[in-house]
């Protein structure tokens, strides 16, 4: 809980994993590797669901991180040649370890695993209609209300029950699903989430970002098409193309903060993006400085640009706490706003007597950016400047991002001048949203609801 107290960032959605192999005690050792490199989209709790050598699925998962979840003893006790794997934060359904993933449904025709990354916005309409048709839930996640659909869809072909749902949920969504037999990706037909798809000697590898897959010591093929199922079992890989046109949407945070900088989404490179916005950002809101920082890490690869392109000098101006992820002990009203030092401090030799420019990837409240400004400040920095990787978050999302409603929005709620006041800087400025788009060397293809409000569907309208 204190984590979201103090912090300042949409929070990520999850990650997914899945592996097809001929080496069954390589199986869960894969996972864990790959759901370790997807660690930074869900710190929450984490699973595996395995097709053991008996036709059985078995399952694993807990609260908290990969690291501590999945134990040696564990690791090695699990095998087969199928299994999935997602760790989790929660964008629907409270934290608590009935909603963690993968989901595993055993039903009259036999049983399968689901894991997913995304948000369904109709997910409470249809729940209704299962209720009231005698299904009971164990969970509080619209990830169940699938797994209901597709067991309820099923007449004697996984992938003919996927498509039948996929034609009735809507919103984002990248599956791995799993029976016996065979490994499934699938996408949402906007390509809100991302899924891509990995090779090894032995078999086939899925995963939310492609670092996932170098983890797992696989070779990236290709990502996932949007509305594409990908089944994978022991006559290789099959692809089914959607039939359904629906201009691609990617979601344009990954590039901005949510994925790891070493992955590739979409063709695009996500350092190399961040990067490009950071000189693009230079020439749309140049300050004449004596030091160029970042708020690590995301906003790094942006500062760097940002200094290259103007020739101010690059350093280390904040320093980040890599032990300060996860507390657990919430203080009370008067320390809470002093809990950003527990994440970062200031290097004061650095910024004493200098103009500083502090690069960021994003700012949703605007609460972390008025503490850090008051922390370089108080460190002796003669001048303050914000500048953000971004233009401003201005709309909620509904498709597997945790963003506050509108209302605590500061993108939303305050003029330029008035967000420039509260953080107290000498100065902000945002990327725009041409240039952001410009800096991932794509035309088009991205969702933008949270910058311009323009939903690829229908959201509810408690924006």
């Amino acid at each position: 809980m204190y984590e979201l107290l103090m912090d300042d960032k949409m929070h990520e959605e999850c990650g997914v994993i899945g592996v097809y192999t001929s080496k069954p005690e390589l199986t869960t050792q894969l996972v864990y590797y790959g759901l370790f490199a997807l660690q930074h989209r869900g710190q929450e709790s984490a699973g595996i669901a395995i097709s053991t050598e008996e036709n059985h699925i078995e399952q694993h998962k807990g609260m908290g991180l990969v690291s501590e979840i999945f134990t040696n003893d564990v690791v090695h006790r699990l095998s087969g040649n199928v299994a999935i794997g997602h760790v989790r934060y929660s964008t629907t359904g409270t934290s608590k370890i009935e909603n963690a993933q993968p989901l595993v449904v055993n039903y009259k025709k036999g049983s399968f695993a689901l894991a997913h990354n995304g948000n369904l916005v109709n997910a409470d309409s249809l729940k209704e209609i299962l209720e009231d048709e005698g299904v009971i839930f164990q969970t509080t996640t619209d990830t169940e209300v699938v797994a209901n659909m597709m067991a309820r869809n099923y007449k004697g072909n996984i992938v003919k029950s996927i498509k039948n749902v996929m034609e009735i949920i809507k919103g984002a969504f990248a599956f791995t699903i799993m029976d016996d037999k065979s490994l499934i990706g699938v996408r949402d037909h906007f390509g809100l989430r991302p899924l891509c798809i990995g090779k090894r000697d032995d078999g086939y590898l899925l995963a939310s970002e492609s670092c996932a897959i170098s983890a797992m010591g696989g070779e990236f093929i290709r990502d996932v098409e949007p509305g594409e199922i990908v089944v994978i079992n022991e006559n290789g890989i099959e692809s089914i193309k959607s039939t359904k046109y629906a201009q691609k949407k990617s979601c344009i945070f990954e590039f901005v903060y949510f994925a790891r900088p070493d992955s590739t989404i979409d063709g695009i490179n996500v350092y190399q993006a961040r990067f490009n916005a950071g000189k693009q950002l230079a020439k749309e809101a140049p300050v004449k400085a004596d030091l160029v920082f970042s708020v690590p890490d995301s906003g790094t690869p942006a500062a760097i640009g940002y200094a290259q392109e103007l020739g101010i000098p690059y350093g280390l101006g904040l320093i980040k706490n890599r032990y300060a992820k996860r507390t657990f002990i919430e203080p009370n009203q008067e320390l809470r706003e002093e809990g950003v030092k527990l994440k970062l401090s200031v290097l004061k030799e650095l910024v004493k007597d200098k103009v500083v420019v502090i690069i960021d990837d994003s700012i949703v409240r605007g609460t972390t950016s008025k503490q850090l400004a008051k922390m370089v400040r108080d460190a002796g920095a003669k001048e303050v400047h914000m500048r953000i990787a971004s233009p401003p978050v201005t709309h909620s999302c509904f498709f597997g991002i945790n963003t506050p409603f509108r209302n605590y929005l500061i993108g939303a709620t305050k003029s330029l001048e008035e967000m420039t006041e509260f953080i107290q800087a000498d100065s902000l400025q945002f990327l725009s949203i041409d240039g952001l788009i410009k800096a991932t060397g794509k035309e088009n293809g991205f969702c933008l609801a949270c910058l311009n409000g323009d939903y690829p569907m229908e959201v509810p309208n408690f924006k």
